[in-house]
């Protein structure tokens, strides 16, 4: 623990939300009706996944629509892992979780015939259309939604450029007390401040939905802010996390030089997009009886099959056979990207490849939030909460982030005259130690680089014994060097999250090393069938205390 002893502050609060996506937002909405909310953010509040998501947010409010074929098209997607209850509870939950969306200002697209009905989309995996959306801004509508309320709630304090170290736990500091069921007591976090201070932050209660760990893969359509900061940290403190292995990669990604990490959405292929190889022919009808509406899992190992069959550098998704109008109509903002890069989606099919997109792992939570460690829950991507199960169906993921929003916040409501009378004991201040600012910031890059391009060729969309075997062994050296930086220098933002990815990749590759089959989203070349009799579970990793 190391810092400039001037810079050492402690402060104090009901409620420590780390990040600024739908759920942290969406709980410290709810959260500020019993406690003052400190939300910090490590990029600036708009910095989020929910802000980049296209498609919209999957729930159950169409009259030929029902909650049992959204339950079982959520089970089916999710390979046999998805917890039942889990399930049953988000769905059902849904369409009350959308009305207070609509509620708070955000402006979902409605059906042209009908003001008073919601436009539907529908995606792969889906049975009807259940995709309430914003056309395809559907992130950044509910993020502004949900961010003009934070902005007027004097209970709620926003601090951006503030990036979350470690937990504080209990019975590091000589105070926690095991209570039974958990692992010990989550007492806030170390946060590095812009100018470098690093600040005791304590909490009555901590919450953690810093989003998921795609910057972990060379490829991937997240922001640069997705480093598995909130699932390494949970790690490190004691919190069980499992399902690592189940990696969503995003059948659609732009293939151009010029574009970064630019998501084509799934409800392209929902609206009659098709998917076709250099030569013009449809392909997906041969993996898939569902075709082009196959669940990503299917359709991301079908593109990464033709291009290794034919050597191609991508595959080409074709909606030119829809009106123009229509198209531009119904996909302006992709329209408009597509045609800055001089491709016109009207007249020419994309060029797109598949990219690291979603964890369906992360900290194990029960059905309300909480993670074994006391008073520290997570939610949204940073969660492995039961609902996706080996493989998530497209647009639940912003549904399971207001839905666990809400089930953390029922939780702490339920539990509010013990939580307010917690107080806040001494804990160590975070010292310096011999550390020295870092000179050479190709130490931090090099590594980075590494991390990313082993990920991306031994553990991707396919893998294998041998080639996780590899990656191991070509790990260790660098999670030590990681480890050694760490000790050695003071930290940065940059630092920070490289110790996260490295993190992260490590426990992606021990769970992929684990799962003796293929299922899902984890698919090993030595185990192609499913092997329910021992792998019907989940695969939990935690670090012995």
């Amino acid at each position: 623990m190391r810092s400039w002893k001037k810079y050492i502050m402690r402060k104090e609060t009901d409620f420590l939300v780390i990040g600024s996506g739908i759920s942290g937002l969406s709980f410290a909405l709810k959260a500020a009706r019993y406690g003052e909310v400190i939300l910090i953010t490590k990029k600036n509040k708009v910095d989020t996944a929910t802000n980049l998501a296209q498609g919209g947010i999957a729930a159950v409010l169409a009259d030929d629509d029902s909650f049992d074929l959204h339950i079982q098209d959520t089970l089916r997607s999710g390979a046999g892992l998805c917890h039942e209850d889990v399930v049953q509870m988000v769905v059902e939950s849904g369409p009350a979780r959308v009305r207070e969306l609509v509620e708070i200002g955000v402006e979902f697209f409605h059906a042209e015939n009908d003001p008073d009905k919601l436009d539907l989309g529908r995606e792969g995996g889906h049975s009807k259309r259940r995709i309430a959306h914003a056309l395809d801004l559907s992130g950044r509508a509910i993020e502004n939604g949900l961010l003009q309320q934070v902005a007027i709630n004097p209970r709620i304090k926003v601090l951006e450029n503030h990036l979350a170290i470690d937990l504080l736990i209990g019975s590091k500091t000589g105070i926690g007390q095991v209570t039974a069921g958990f692992s010990d007591r989550c007492l806030g976090a170390y946060v590095l401040a812009p100018d470098g201070a690093i600040s005791t932050y304590q909490a009555r209660v901590t919450v953690l939905c810093t989003g998921g760990a795609g910057k972990v893969y060379l490829y991937t359509t997240n922001p640069d802010i997705a480093t598995g900061d909130g699932v390494a940290m949970a790690y490190r403190a004691g919190a069980r996390v499992a399902n690592l292995e189940f990696v969503q990669f995003h059948p659609t990604c732009l293939f151009h030089p010029q574009a970064k990490n630019f998501l084509i959405s799934e409800a392209v292929r929902g609206e009659g997009g098709r998917l076709i190889d250099e030569q013009g022919h449809a392909f997906m009808n041969k993996y898939d009886q569902r075709g082009d509406l196959a669940t990503r899992d299917t359709v991301a190992r079908a593109i990464d099959s033709e291009m290794k069959t034919s050597g191609d550098d991508c595959v080409y998704l074709d909606i030119t056979h829809k009106p123009a109008d229509f198209i531009k109509k119904r996909f302006p903002n992709i329209y408009q990207t597509c045609k800055s890069y001089g491709i016109d989606m009207t007249k020419e099919p994309l060029p797109v490849v598949p990219a690291a997109h979603y964890m369906c792992g992360g900290v194990l939570t029960d059905i309300m939030g909480r993670s074994n460690i006391e008073n520290l829950y997570a939610f949204g991507e940073t969660a492995c909460t039961g609902l996706h199960g080996g493989n998530r169906l497209a647009s639940n993921s912003l549904l399971e982030a207001v839905v666990f929003a809400d089930q953390a916040f029922r939780q702490c409501a339920a539990e509010w005259p013990r939580i307010s009378k917690l107080g806040f004991p001494v804990v160590p201040e975070w010292s310096v130690g011999p550390a020295e600012r870092i000179e050479e910031c190709v130490l931090i890059t090099h590594n980075w680089d590494q991390i990313r391009r082993l990920m991306w060729n031994y553990v991707g969309i396919v893998r294998s014994d041998r080639r996780l075997s590899l990656v191991r062994e070509k790990l260790v050296p660098i999670l030590n060097e990681i480890d050694q930086h760490y000790r050695d220098f003071l930290l940065t933002p940059d630092l920070v999250e490289l110790r996260n990815i490295a993190q992260l990749a490590d426990l992606i590759v021990q769970s992929a090393m684990l799962r003796k089959e293929s299922r899902g989203l984890h698919f090993n070349i030595d185990y192609p069938a499913v092997n329910d009799l021992e792998w019907k579970k989940d695969t939990i990793l935690s670090l012995a205390r």
